[in-house]
């Protein structure tokens, strides 16, 4: 049989792992945001500029369109992948009934 400070143990290892999982991702996520919104409307513009979307120039497109339709997307990616660590962790609360 299990003794309790073993089972504590073990809750506590998996809630530590959860929000390493959690905070990794959410890293990750800002990262590409920053990357994009800060590098291709900013540091990249004058390069990007070389190139147009829609007849404007690619840097500009990305610091006034851009990063709002990629940090939608990194919106979505995030529930999808909570969802998917949640229900790693056994932590999902969906009820498939």
């Amino acid at each position: 049989m299990e003794s309790e400070e073993t089972r504590d143990d073990k809750v506590a290892a998996s809630q530590k792992a959860y929000w390493r999982a959690n905070i990794r991702l959410l890293c990750v996520l800002m990262s590409i945001w920053f990357a994009v919104s800060f590098g291709a409307g900013i540091i990249f513009r004058d390069f990007l500029d070389q190139f147009s979307l829609g007849g404007y120039p690619l840097g500009f497109w990305f610091a006034q369109q851009g990063s709002i339709y990629v940090f939608l997307i990194l919106i979505a990616i995030y529930v999808v992948a909570m969802h998917r660590i949640e229900r790693k962790f056994d932590l999902d609360d969906d009820d498939d009934s």
